[in-house]
């Protein structure tokens, strides 16, 4: 049998469950998961391989309208996951509204990948509503596949599986076959300390935040890691501390805790905080932290 392989991009508004729908096909937790919009700020890969086919999944951030040279960036990384994909998995679910961001349901509507609609979080619907949508769907995507999935639960992520190996071009591997992701064990740090930053905090703190992992040293038996936590303005730098520390306290014990879990590993978590003068406008600041700024 000829090997397939492929990009199979994941593209959709904010809060649709694009990155649990992620994690599910994949099989491991690459992709931070929060209600907060602007959760994922990076295009992530996982890749899934067998004996003939290569998977190389991408997680993109939700699609909005950019306010900031940050949120420009991040649109970037869903331009690029449009033109490269060998399969698009445009993700809606049962509660926004299906015209939302109208321009790029247009751009996939003329792009030459194949495309499989996944209406998510159908067990927040009832079958009624759920089969509208499909129609609705359907009619508007006509050449495209349509599968109705709860993510969460797990329920119908089986098939998408098998229908994306079917839409598949044969090529070889891009990636070793023993490879999961193409980020490195720093990403994945900074990532769970954002994600616990997003999950403790309230209005601005959570979308002024940038991680940066300045040490990574990795022993027998323990991972010694220090972090910065970069804010925009000094006023968030002691929300972000809380008082007396108590505040990073908790968000440095949570995040050594999923890290700990995450290599299997011990872990010595070293967080600090850093005031970064408006870096989500700054391209020199943007190209450190590894977005796109061209």
């Amino acid at each position: 049998m000829a090997h397939k392989s492929g990009f199979v991009n994941i593209i959709g508004n904010p809060n649709v469950g694009k990155s649990t729908i992620m994690n599910a096909l994949v099989g491991e937790r690459l992709s931070i998961i929060t209600k907060k919009m602007q959760t994922t700020r990076h295009r992530i890969k996982g890749i899934v391989s067998g004996e003939d086919f290569q998977i190389v999944y991408s997680d993109t951030p939700g699609i909005l309208k950019p306010n900031y040279k940050l949120q420009e960036s991040m649109m970037k990384f869903v331009n690029t996951a449009l033109i490269d994909a060998d399969v698009i998995l445009y993700v809606t679910d049962v509660i926004e509204k299906p015209d939302k961001n109208e321009e790029y349901l247009e751009k996939i509507r003329k792009s030459n990948a194949p495309v499989v609609v996944l209406i998510n979080k159908i067990d927040l619907s009832s079958q009624g509503d759920v089969m509208k949508l499909y129609e609705y769907w359907k009619d508007l995507l006509p050449a495209a596949d349509v599968c109705a999935v709860s993510a969460t639960e797990r329920f119908n992520v089986a098939p998408i599986f098998d229908r994306i190996i079917e839409l598949l071009p044969e090529a070889p591997p891009y990636f070793e076959k023993d490879a999961l992701t193409d980020r490195n064990e720093r990403f994945f740090v900074s990532e769970i300390i954002r994600e616990k930053i997003l999950l403790r905090y309230q209005k601005e703190i959570p979308y002024s935040v940038e991680v940066e992992v300045e040490e990574f040293k990795e022993e027998e038996k323990i991972i010694n890691m220090r972090a910065v936590i970069h804010v925009a303005r000094d006023s968030q730098k002691g929300i972000l501390i809380g008082h007396q520390g108590t505040a990073l306290k908790k968000v440095g014990t949570e995040a050594r805790k999923d890290m700990e879990e995450f290599f299997q590993k011990k872990v010595f978590l070293q967080l600090y905080v850093k005031v970064s003068k408006d870096w989500r406008d700054k391209d020199r600041s943007l190209d450190n932290f590894g977005y796109e700024i061209q």
